[in-house]
């Protein structure tokens, strides 16, 4: 599942599941975009990357660097495909057979096996942070908004570009009533994509109700 399509599902998670309430608002008091909780911070590397991870690495920057200046929706839409195809390489065969088995179960919406699923990727792959993201998306829509953001804050830890992450960041902040921190989550997004869907217009309404009209 691309990131678009966990933008996608959240969005529509929103419209059928109500917040968590006191709960939730009490979890989203952790500064998100601050501090990642130790587990979220990447252990020092002590040798030397792997050739196919310096690789990996820097197709990455090229791409993302390509999408915060694409010239047009069309080109930054094949961006983000480039983008989101490297996400979903773990570099690990069977954590990637797990994470095509989840997305299944996510798309037939056996939210018990894909939670099983995306538990056992983190624990095999546990620098896959794709498999977090999609755990978050999970997470929301079965009404766990504290381990969507804890989720959440893991992979904006590790990949501070992952406009996906920062997209479902936004929404729940927004819905339970952190506007401020929502409207920064979302201008985050757009630095890294200038073209997400629906996100432009999320960020004016925001501002005018965080900033006020200009005078």
């Amino acid at each position: 599942m691309a990131l678009r399509r966990i933008f996608q599902l959240i969005v529509l998670a929103a419209a059928l599941f109500a917040a968590n309430g006191d709960r939730a608002f009490a979890e989203a008091q952790t500064p998100v975009l601050q501090e990642a909780p130790p587990e979220a911070k990447a252990a020092p590397v002590r040798r030397p990357l792997r050739a196919g991870k310096v690789d990996r690495a820097a197709r990455l920057e090229t791409l993302y660097d390509a999408l915060a200046k694409a010239p047009n929706q069309a080109i930054a839409k094949i961006v983000e495909a480039k983008i989101e195809a490297l996400n979903f390489q773990s570099g690990s065969v069977t954590a990637d057979l797990l994470m095509v088995r989840a997305r299944s179960m996510i798309e037939a919406k056996d939210s018990k096996l894909a939670f099983e699923l995306l538990d056992s990727v983190v624990e095999i792959a546990p620098n896959f942070i794709e498999a977090r993201a999609q755990r978050a998306t999970l997470y929301y829509v079965t009404k766990n908004i504290p381990g969507a953001l804890a989720d959440l804050r893991v992979v904006i830890a590790r990949e501070p570009r992952h406009y996906g992450a920062l997209t479902g960041l936004g929404v729940i902040l927004q819905e339970i009533g952190e506007d401020k921190r929502a409207l920064e989550a979302f201008r985050r997004a757009l630095a890294v994509d200038p073209y997400l869907d629906a996100v432009p217009d999320m960020v004016k309404k925001l501002q005018v109700e965080v900033e006020g009209r200009d005078i």
